[in-house]
């Protein structure tokens, strides 16, 4: 879980700047989920909220977003589904609670502790994402946007990695 290391040209002291065109306003944001079922691969299912700063946008993912993207992995798995996240507070939404108690029946969901990262396969993923932008500078959000959804299509396409991410949690499978 180290945070991603780019590098830096500049003389030694001095902060280095890196000038870019456009404003300084619009953000991306991700929203993740790692599958694991025995005997089959792993999958990654992801979506992007870009926030290009507009008034009345909303700048991250929202309650009805996080159910969306719980709904896309049920229907691309057909299979129930368990779902265990952390306490962000979206995910703490009164809304997505009565979500979860009308799904009973293919969806059971599991808060991870308070702060525990480490327990977390996807905080992996995240960790793959960001070390593989180090040293990148976007021409535009567009742009940005671009080359995450390529360096998360890559992570889509080596279950490894994503097997790696569960591994290095030491959490295991076991079917009961």
């Amino acid at each position: 879980m180290r945070p991603p290391k780019g590098h830096t040209w500049a003389p030694r002291g001095k902060t280095p700047q890196v000038r870019v065109r456009g404003s300084d306003r619009g953000r991306v944001s991700m929203a993740g989920v790692v599958c694991f079922r025995s005997g089959e691969r792993s999958r990654l299912f992801y979506r992007l909220h870009v926030c290009r700063g507009r008034k009345g946008e909303a700048k991250s993912f929202t309650w009805q977003d996080c159910r969306d993207l719980i709904v896309a992995a049920h229907n691309q798995l057909r299979a129930p589904v368990v779902w265990v996240w952390d306490n962000l507070n979206v995910h703490l939404a009164d809304e997505l609670a009565l979500f979860f108690a009308e799904n009973q029946e293919w969806l059971t969901v599991f808060q991870l502790p308070s702060y525990a990262p480490e327990l977390n396969p996807q905080e992996g993923i995240w960790s793959l994402v960001k070390r593989g932008l180090a040293d990148f500078a976007a021409a535009n959000l567009d742009h940005l946007v671009q080359v995450t959804k390529r360096k998360l299509k890559k992570i889509q396409y080596r279950p490894e990695l994503i097997d790696g991410c569960f591994t290095e949690t030491g959490l295991t499978m076991k079917v009961t």
